[in-house]
């Protein structure tokens, strides 16, 4: 076989493939409406003599700027006091330890709380949470991240699911306290919208597995030992761990109604550690857990779709190698002509664009009118460019979990910034340095090349890709030197 053809048959497969995830894609939209009306019901609804005694477990590691905040919400959480237990898991090494020490002196004269120090990190925040555990007296355990801000009734509205004994953990849905604060927020917000109102709602009610989000929720800490307890082998420790608690028989519950606000990343190199974080985790995970998952009596539509899910990370590096073929598929597939184009790659590139589109959309849905606007419209757009950008990013993710043992725990900085007026710059939380946006600017460079190419060869149709794709590198390394700067 000669090398252009090889190179169009490789190029052909890797689309096909990513056209496959995207089937996926389209058939959790479908579940989500097939299913979206039947919201869990609990078994009974506890009396207040009955309600189960609940420690809350706060992990804190350098958080000075929203940690007062949070203990501010865990303080007019309507729950019975003498039920309630509350742990700051606090491993900081800087000014946080100081705000948290001032605060928890100032709500022990109400609460059960308690201001817990390790001497080390070890397996950071999984880690604390195990610890956390060794002292906790509550039957369940409420976790909230520094950067979540838990409404009053939260642990009310939750806390009946668990009057059946087979459940094991419910989950809520993440709001947004800064949706409006950019257009990197508003992005970050469609992603995790279609992530909690399509896919999380989508896999809950079908009986499929789904994933507890590392916050937000409430586990019974019986679950939690059955299962094998917190473990740092992965940097995805809630993933892991839900996993392994529904491979148990425990029943997880996600209840999309009951939303609890977090404070999304301003910058651009801090969502994507984010991203790199989660990307590599869903990747050990994987490595971990799927050979097991798939040989365990469970029924197959289970499997397949545990597959998609925790190897959903894998299109970016499928989307790289296609980026990087791009250029040599330019040259070499004029041989075969418009219809080749019109027929199979404009096909299954818009079953891709347009699964993505809908997939976001269903998620933005809303009862009054006038939901749908251009600024949705443009950046649903953008998204699609932005999710090409971190291409690069989220393809080393998953060579590292698959690759490597590493479990280095990267945290994301959070700066206590909500309104539009105020700034995130002069605070002192920066995401590390990474040569990344370095190979950004090669990608951009190697995009106007196979731009030129097509136009060359009259490739038109390839034209308003690769000008998207275009568009999510720029974006994507404009903003990671011009906010490192």
């Amino acid at each position: 076989m000669n090398l252009p053809i090889l190179i169009i048959d490789v190029y052909d497969l890797l689309l096909s493939i990513i056209a496959l995830y995207s089937a996926h894609r389209l058939l959790i939209i479908w579940r989500f409406y097939r299913y979206r009306h039947g919201s869990p019901q609990p078994s009974q609804i506890y009396t207040a003599d009955d309600l189960p005694a609940i420690t809350v477990q706060l992990p804190i590691y350098n958080e000075m700027y929203v940690v007062e905040r949070l203990l501010t919400a865990i303080a007019q959480l309507d729950y019975p006091l003498d039920k309630l237990e509350i742990q700051v898991l606090d491993d900081s090494t800087d000014e946080t330890h100081a705000v948290c020490r001032q605060q928890v002196q100032q709500l022990k004269q109400r609460f059960n709380i308690y201001h817990i120090r390790r001497c080390c990190r070890q397996g950071f925040k999984a880690g604390a949470l195990e610890h956390g555990l060794t002292l906790a007296s509550g039957e369940l355990v409420a976790i909230f991240d520094a950067d979540f801000v838990p409404p009053p009734d939260t642990l009310l509205l939750m806390v009946h699911y668990f009057s059946n004994p087979q459940v094991g953990m419910v989950q809520a849905r993440w709001d947004h306290l800064n949706r409006s604060y950019s257009t990197l927020t508003e992005l970050q917000a469609l992603m995790l919208d279609g992530h909690f109102v399509a896919e999380q709602t989508s896999r809950s009610r079908t009986g499929c597995f789904f994933n507890f989000n590392g916050t937000a929720g409430i586990w019974r800490v019986a679950a939690i030992a059955d299962a094998g307890g917190w473990q740092h082998s992965t940097v995805t420790e809630d993933l892991d761990l839900s996993y392994r608690a529904q491979m148990q028989g425990w029943q997880c519950v996600y209840l999309p109604h009951i939303k609890v606000p977090a404070e999304l990343p301003m910058e651009m190199n801090s969502f994507k550690s984010q991203q790199f974080r989660w990307a590599k985790g869903s990747s050990q995970v994987a490595k971990l857990l799927l050979p097991s998952l798939l040989r365990v009596s469970l029924p197959t539509y289970i499997k397949v779709e545990a597959f998609f899910h925790l190897t959903n990370n894998f299109n970016y590096l499928l989307m790289l190698l296609l980026l990087l073929l791009s250029l040599p598929y330019q040259i070499y597939v004029m041989p075969y002509g418009w219809r080749y184009t019109l027929f199979f790659y404009g096909p299954l590139s818009l079953i891709t664009s347009l699964s993505l589109i809908s997939f976001y959309l269903v998620a933005q849905r809303q009862p009054q009118e006038n939901w749908l606007s251009w600024t949705l419209l443009r950046n649903l757009l953008l998204l699609m460019g932005v999710g090409i950008g971190l291409s690069i990013n989220q393809s080393l993710a998953v060579c590292d979990g698959l690759l490597r043992n590493n479990r280095d725990f990267i945290r994301t900085p959070k700066h206590g910034v909500i309104g539009t007026t105020e700034s995130w710059i002069d605070k002192k939380y920066r995401a590390a340095k990474s040569w990344v946006p370095y190979l950004e600017l090669a990608m951009i460079v190697y995009l106007v090349l196979t731009l030129a190419i097509a136009l060359i060869n009259h490739h038109y149709l390839s034209l308003p890709f690769l000008l998207l794709f275009l568009a999510g590198y720029i974006y994507t390394f404009s903003l990671s030197v011009f906010q490192t700067r």
